[in-house]
């Protein structure tokens, strides 16, 4: 297998953006709309955005410039930067990543190194569970990217998780460690027809996992269409065990994402 070539995005991912926005959107709580008569702390909302392979979370903290609702005027945002770990799908080079990636493109039989993922879960915790110490509540807390685990492992429900262009890095058995709080958060899952790292067909397979579980979890397909001149480049999501769509505009064609 040829080493992949990795691309730092400089803007926010078409997709991404507009995923996150239906996301936390779609989840907020609706007692932040009261949120006067409650403890600033409580009353805001905190996103965990986790980037992907071998980018940083300095360079995706401009998305938060792009989320201009009223909703999001009492929002924290958190983009923590990964460790430099050994990355298996790239001949062991070590990048940041929040764990490993055994092959790309990931397929439903991909295999699954949950002890890896646990180690990155129990980081994302240590995050939420220092907000939450801080007083916000965990019904306004939304995760984004290294989200099944992460949601589904936490002992309280929390304000949502999305999941981009990604799949189920673990076994059925993680599930049946799953708490019931848990189970309730929801889950918005976003992916694209013309992914090549994490293939649709292992985002597809993904709800139909959950759901015997209790787990609620809605799927968006995206369709990508591109007018000439366009280019594709691959933002390489290694949290999101994925790669989201970057469009360059060559010569100013429009550009534009068909939900179906």
């Amino acid at each position: 297998m040829q080493p992949i070539l990795l691309t730092k995005p400089t803007v926010l991912l078409a997709l991404t953006l507009g995923s996150t926005i239906i996301f936390v959107l779609f989840f907020q709580p609706r007692h932040l709309s009261s949120s006067r008569k409650r403890d600033s702390m409580a009353a805001r909302s905190f996103v965990l955005w986790l980037h992907g392979l071998g980018d940083s979370g300095p360079a995706n903290e401009p998305i938060k410039t792009l989320f201009r609702s009223p909703d999001f005027r009492n929002t924290k945002w958190s983009f923590p930067s990964a460790p430099e770990n050994p990355v298996t799908c790239n001949h062991g080079m070590r990048m940041p990543s929040w764990f490993d990636i055994h092959e790309i493109p990931v397929t439903v039989d991909s295999p699954k190194d949950e002890s890896d993922v646990l180690k990155a879960v129990q980081n994302v915790h240590a995050m939420i569970d220092t907000e939450v110490a801080a007083g916000t509540d965990p019904n306004n807390v939304f995760v984004c990217a290294l989200t099944l685990a992460s949601v589904l492992l936490y002992p309280k429900k929390l304000g949502g998780g999305a999941v981009f262009s990604g799949w189920v890095p673990f076994n059925s058995s993680m599930i049946e460690k799953s708490p019931e709080d848990a189970k309730k958060t929801p889950i918005l899952w976003s992916h694209g027809m013309a992914d090549r790292t994490a293939l649709f067909e292992a985002g597809q397979a993904g709800p139909p996992f959950l759901e015997p579980a209790g787990v609620s979890c809605e799927f968006k397909t995206f369709i990508i269409h591109d007018s000439a001149g366009l280019t594709w480049s691959w933002a390489f999501n290694k949290q999101r065990r994925a790669a989201v769509p970057r469009i360059m505009d060559q010569d100013s064609s429009t550009k534009f994402f068909l939900e179906v």
